[in-house]
């Protein structure tokens, strides 16, 4: 009788911990960080052994956090309280979560009929419903949060648009191209075609595309 007892003892402890073991542990943020990366101006080449490489191409490549919905609706919200909610009270959205958002190119870029040179610039969106701009800046950033710094951005915070560099009004599709809600903010590139890249930004069930052009 007691062996008995002592093996459904046994049993249960094992059973428990494969139970715990087969949930893998996850050890992400609550916004991870991710990349939005394109090359362009190069070109492929045979390699000789019937394969193909892509040689002396450029990166154009955007550094954000990518927040979740996490069950809400209507992130952005409507009418006098559109983009509030993401903006965490700055005057312009860090196109993400936490740290700044940044896109590092190593080409010359024309946006919004501005030139930019190869470089890191800050990237925000002013929002207005059915109305986005893309916002390029070249604000100092902070390595890490300091609530005494006034001056130099961590997010939006402490934005400051006199450095601003090129702005550019984005085409915005609400629910037409999206007919469920995309839970994960997404920033990603379209295919280059006709000297020019289109840079798109997805969330909740928005979409906004911006191009990008090529510069000589």
């Amino acid at each position: 009788m007691r062996l008995t007892i002592l093996a459904a003892v046994l049993y249960l402890m094992t059973a428990g911990q494969a139970r715990a073991q087969s949930i893998p542990e996850v050890k992400l943020p609550a916004s991870p960080r991710g990349q939005a990366a394109i090359q362009v101006g190069g070109t492929w080449t045979d390699t000789g052994d019937g394969g193909r490489r892509y040689t002396d191409g450029r990166w154009i490549v955007v550094d954000y956090g990518r927040p979740l919905l996490r069950g809400r609706a209507n992130i952005f919200g409507s009418g006098a309280d559109y983009g509030r909610a993401v903006s965490d009270g700055a005057p312009v959205w860090r196109a993400g979560a936490n740290d700044t958002t940044t896109i590092t190119t190593q080409v010359p870029l024309v946006v919004g009929g501005t030139r930019i040179e190869p470089g890191v610039y800050n990237v925000f969106v002013d929002l207005k419903a059915g109305q986005w701009t893309l916002v390029l800046n070249t604000q100092p950033r902070q390595a890490s949060y300091d609530p005494s710094d006034r001056v130099n951005l961590f997010g939006a915070i402490n934005y400051d648009a006199s450095f601003d560099v090129a702005r550019a009004p984005m085409m915005v599709d609400e629910g037409g191209v999206l007919n469920r809600p995309l839970e994960q903010f997404t920033i990603g590139f379209l295919a280059p075609e006709g000297g020019r890249v289109m840079l798109l930004m997805a969330w909740d069930r928005t979409v906004a595309t911006v191009p990008l052009e090529l510069a000589d």
